[in-house]
């Protein structure tokens, strides 16, 4: 027995130094995540252009065209740390163009130029259709992408709802406000509540006559 209690002991403090090891892991995760979408703050990403419009100077095509796009003046003007295409160059010239990635140098006209977008959308330059987006982690655009999937279920229950960055979903209705920061939170929760919609629905049904 006395060697029985030693080898429970033992056990016992392995599973507790597995579990300090996964918190350990699970905060270090957390950080990493975070200092990797700070790294992308002042990173937008441009879909539309045509192979090969920007010519040899993606910088000054970018300085030149993304007032245009968005009809703001800056000052001073926009400047770049880095810009290129993403991915290699199609060889067959099918399918659709590359995005291009441009990293701002100043961080305030990045977010200018975000918030015109989602606000505004960007105006046309001849034949071109540009969309901007924020460049964000794979893990923070599947969350993002997992939040919008409840679009048309918030909209069949009246609710007003909003997906800010990083990856937040703001719902509100009768005045009551939350915030959800994982898919799996908000799908329970609307769950939760058509399952009240419901309940409530059979409760108002008047008896029939036996």
């Amino acid at each position: 027995m006395s060697g029985l209690d030693q080898r429970v002991t033992t056990v016992e403090t392995q599973v507790a130094s597995w579990t300090d090891r996964d918190l350990q892991l699970s905060h270090l995760g957390s950080k990493l995540m975070d200092l990797e979408e700070r790294s992308r703050r002042n990173n937008i990403r441009l879909l539309g252009f045509p192979e090969g419009v920007e010519g040899a100077d993606i910088f000054s095509y970018l300085q030149d065209i993304l007032p245009k796009l968005t009809d703001i003046t800056f000052d001073p003007p926009l400047e770049f740390q880095r810009a290129h295409k993403l991915g290699p160059r199609r060889q067959d010239g099918n399918g659709h163009p590359r995005p291009i990635m441009a990293c701002m140098l100043r961080h305030l006209q990045a977010r200018q130029l975000l918030q015109t977008a989602r606000t505004q959308g960007l105006r046309r330059s001849g034949n071109l259709e540009i969309w901007m987006s924020a460049d964000f982690s794979k893990e923070t655009a599947d969350r993002r992408k997992a939040f919008l999937s409840f679009r048309s279920q918030l909209r069949c229950l009246e609710m007003k709802f909003g997906l800010f960055e990083l990856a937040r979903m703001w719902i509100t209705k009768n005045g009551e406000s939350q915030n959800f920061y994982d898919p799996e939170d908000l799908r329970t929760f609307l769950e939760g509540l058509q399952d009240q919609t419901q309940s409530m629905e059979m409760t108002a049904q008047p008896l029939q006559p036996t």
